[in-house]
């Protein structure tokens, strides 16, 4: 008797499943986004198009914002891969009613609607909160270091930028004298084309370093217009603001001529280029504020932070103000920790960002002591390990789980956006989890 095999006959015709709902079973994750996509408003989306009807016909902006989320829910963000995965995988295919959008369509969805994109955070959020997921007695905030869409060897001084401009600009002019001769050539080749489109993106990144250089002068003169102000009301020497670091007559700063809004920033394991991402998250590791800032001083962005958290929370429905906020010590800045705790708000954050060693001359007085004391009270001990738990898996889950260490896009706007998104995915992630469903929503 012969081996007892299923039959496997690949050239036998097959009968799929007429119903897309027999493809997936009813508890996957697809079915739940488009559910939850499905009870976001999309309006924003939508006034983006003709309401006349007439034109090409787009893609459903429903079925681009669903399939985009489940795209970054299960590590993919790449347009490319993700037009692949709507032909090959089944859970891409039942997200597009079998339709298969290519990848420049994905790629411009997500310019087109970047701001849009960017406000599925605030939507995301209002959908936790009615489903009862969000609690805010204590609020922890945090940043982490997201790699950019740009190489560090693209970065360029003041005098290199000019540099090169000039020698793009003689390296054109050698190529039209080469292909012309003494001819016009009014229509370019594509090749002289694309030297000036590089050419004017150089020239603009040399723009911003000029403007940079500008707001350095007029804060230089604000400040001796201060010292000015400040000798001829009191008649002191002493005590006037303090003087900002001496400016070079030309800007000093690189830039990235790749990324001009990225910059090269301090991570455990050396320098990289990129952003510093930020978030505010709430009991259960939701994110409750999503950020992105240039450069890695976090140092003033305490108070901006806790507003931007009031403002999303308010947005949801929740108008409670958290009972503790917490913070690592590089967010100490003493006039913001003063205006959030004349709210009522506890605010913990340590003045040392190692308290193994003794404390500086800097971070030494009267503010500083008091908050190391506060620290020290069995309470706000406990409150403030807190801390590790609700902020910092938050990032590991973003950039392990969900695959997203590094952005897509370039231009800060553009890669906010991605980082909103990246943060709504992950509070729909944690609502599926949660057993909650969309129950009240």
């Amino acid at each position: 008797m012969p081996q007892n095999f299923l039959p496997c006959d690949r050239d036998q015709s097959l009968l799929l499943a007429p119903d897309l709902r027999d493809w997936l079973p009813e508890d996957h994750l697809a079915w739940f986004l488009i559910d939850a996509v499905a009870e976001l408003d999309l309006s924003a989306f939508l006034g983006d198009y003709r309401s006349d009807g007439h034109g090409r016909a787009a893609h459903d902006p429903e079925m681009m914002v669903a399939l985009l989320i489940y795209s970054y829910a299960t590590g993919e963000r790449s347009s490319r891969k993700i037009e692949k995965r709507c032909r090959e995988d089944i859970a891409h295919r039942v997200i597009c009613a079998n339709q298969a959008p290519d990848h420049a369509t994905i790629a411009r969805f997500r310019s087109r609607h970047q701001d849009a994109l960017a406000g599925l955070f605030t939507e995301v959020l209002r959908l936790c909160s009615r489903a009862g997921l969000i609690s805010i007695g204590t609020i922890a905030f945090d940043g982490t270091r997201m790699t950019a869409d740009a190489a560090s060897r693209q970065n360029k001084t003041y005098r290199q930028l000019g540099k090169e401009i000039l020698e793009e600009a003689e390296a054109a002019d050698a190529a039209e004298d080469e292909r012309f001769g003494e001819a016009r050539g009014d229509e370019l080749p594509p090749e002289l084309a694309t030297r000036k489109g590089r050419l004017e993106h150089l020239r603009e990144a040399k723009r911003q370093l000029d403007q940079e250089q500008q707001e350095k002068l007029a804060e230089m003169e604000a400040w001796k217009q201060a010292k000015a102000d400040f000798i001829e009301r009191t008649g002191k020497g002493q005590g006037w603001p303090i003087k900002p670091r001496p400016i070079p007559e030309e800007p000093d700063r690189r830039i990235n001529t790749t990324d001009p809004d990225s910059r090269a920033v301090k991570t455990a394991t050396g320098f990289i280029q990129g952003y510093t991402a930020q978030a505010a998250a709430a009991e259960g590791q939701l994110i409750v504020a999503a950020e992105l800032i240039t450069g890695g001083n976090e140092r003033h962005r305490l108070g901006p932070m806790a507003e931007a958290a009031e403002a999303e929370l308010a947005e949801a429905g929740i108008t409670e103000q958290p009972g503790t906020v917490l913070a690592d010590a590089g967010y100490w800045n003493s006039p913001q920790i003063e205006a959030i705790e004349a709210n009522g708000i506890r605010v913990l954050v340590p003045p040392d960002a190692d308290t193994r060693k003794a404390p500086t001359k800097i971070r030494s007085g009267p503010r500083y002591e008091r908050m190391r004391e506060k620290l020290k009270e069995p309470d706000n001990e406990a409150a403030y390990h807190r801390r590790q738990q609700m902020i910092e898996p938050v990032f590991a889950q973003i950039k392990v789980g969900l695959r997203a260490g590094r952005f897509q896009r370039r231009g800060l706007e553009a890669c906010r956006s991605e980082w909103r998104l990246i943060a709504a995915t992950h509070n729909l992630l944690k609502l599926h989890r949660s057993g909650l469903g969309l129950a009240g929503a």
